[in-house]
């Protein structure tokens, strides 16, 4: 089949590739001038299995209350005169009971664990380098309240295969030497020795020189505009191109892959995903002293940021710090704030670690669902598919979203355990069987 990939970030360079080696004619379209440029440019670089627990659970409601208004907060509901904010708000809240946090961490860690052992096969068969690193995700809490929190999803993580062990804040430290500064504070750990960290943006340009040389064409600086269904199908998708000139890319399946963007396409046609933009910041820097900076990717649940290292000859040693989110409409600018609420952060924890003087900052729009579980398969409409809303967890779940998605539009059934859109994952006696409901 001739498939054309809506997106060219970590899903559509991913779906492409995998897409591709089932053998299929695929076409990647994008408005930016090179892949990965958007929501997959400086995110905060974990392959975390273990941060598996969604932004929605018991404990949340609260939180928010007692954050709204606050411009520095980990997440902040910043309200607008937007239904579909207020909507999603109000699944948020749905979600937020034992029940459904249980069921939403348990997609989320089967999908994670899959999708790391997919990442983990593709590097061995490609040799791609991605300035990697395979030393864990130690989760660290200064808050003895937060640390107790953790403990019952992470004996679930556990038991579903992720393995999140519970840690002393000795052990923290003996594992990542650099937390020794804030030894005093640490009310406890957990440690995910199987996760991995690494730079999601020379990921998918590598991968979409992959996709290229397997036959992959890349239709990069188009907009596109819209997509025309005929008879209960998708006949094509409306681009203006580089040139700006006006063009119909017709195929037999479409993979709808444009992160936030995606419910703006999907809405003309019927079809309502429960996708809101949720802003992420990230700051970048130089080791300033290799002796203070750490070296195993860690999480700072308290303050909802993520700290990961790169070094590699092509980009030196840096500092990848991000997080927070802002649920703000499509509102990209950035908030001096909320930028100097990180580095703050990171100067609290590692004093003269990274050079702050020339730290960079970023940031992009993370598609979230309420449930904090992408939406991946079919749609109502036969050739149109979905892999989009993967919010904090786009590279964590890249690879196995990618090659599931593949799966689905080839009529095979997924590997992994899932709550796919439209089809069944693989279950005992399970089959490929399309549903009646739509995205």
């Amino acid at each position: 089949m001739r498939v054309i990939v809506l997106g060219a970030g970590l899903l559509g360079v991913t779906s492409a590739y995998f897409l591709a080696q089932r053998g299929h004619e695929v076409t990647v379209i994008d408005r930016q001038a090179t892949p990965g440029a958007e929501t997959s440019f400086a995110n905060g670089g974990q392959i975390s299995v273990s941060h598996a627990e969604p932004w929605a659970n018991p404990s949340a409601p609260l939180k928010v209350l007692q954050w709204l208004g606050k411009e520095d907060a980990p997440l902040l509901f910043r309200l607008r005169a937007d239904m579909r904010q207020w909507l999603w708000g109000l699944s948020f809240l749905r979600n937020c009971t034992p029940a459904r946090t249980r069921h939403n961490i348990e997609q989320i860690v089967n999908l994670g664990t899959y999708s790391r052992s997919v990442l983990q096969q593709l590097r061995a068969a490609t040799g791609l380098q991605y300035d990697q690193r395979t030393q864990g995700i130690l989760h660290f809490y200064t808050n003895a309240q937060e640390f107790e929190g953790a403990l019952a999803p992470a004996e679930q993580m556990r038991a579903l295969g992720c393995e999140r062990q519970v840690i002393s804040a000795d052990e923290a430290v003996r594992i990542e030497p650099a937390l020794a500064h804030i030894r005093p504070q640490l009310a406890g750990a957990t440690y995910t020795a199987e996760d991995e960290s690494g730079d999601a943006n020379q990921f998918t340009r590598e991968l979409a020189r992959l996709c290229e040389a397997a036959g992959v064409q890349f239709r990069l600086g188009h907009h596109i505009t819209a997509l025309r269904e005929v008879a209960g199908r998708i006949d094509h998708v409306e681009v203006t191109n580089a040139e700006g000139r006006f063009e119909r890319v017709r195929g037999d399946a479409f993979v709808l892959a444009l992160g936030s963007f995606s419910p703006l396409l999907a809405q003309p046609l019927g079809i309502e995903l429960p996708i809101y933009p949720a802003k992420g910041y990230s700051v970048t820097m130089p080791v300033k002293d290799a002796r203070l900076a750490h070296q195993v990717s860690l999480t700072d649940d308290e303050f909802k940021l993520v700290f990961s290292r790169y070094t590699s000859e092509r980009g030196g040693d840096r500092l990848r710090i991000a997080g927070t989110a802002e649920l703000n409409g499509y509102d990209r600018h950035l908030n001096p704030v909320r930028c100097e609420a990180i580095v703050r952060r990171v100067e609290q924890l590692f004093p003269g670690a990274g050079d702050t003087a020339q730290a960079q900052f970023w940031t992009g729009l993370r598609p979230a669902t309420p449930s904090n579980v992408p939406l991946i398969g079919a749609t109502r409409l036969g050739n149109l598919f979905l892999n989009t809303g993967h919010g904090t967890l786009g590279w964590t779940h890249a690879c196995g979203s990618g090659q599931a998605l593949a799966d689905i539009v080839s009529g095979r059934v997924p590997e992994v355990d899932f709550a796919f859109q439209g089809v069944q994952g693989r279950r005992p006696g399970a089959a490929l069987v399309p549903s009646r409901t739509a995205a």
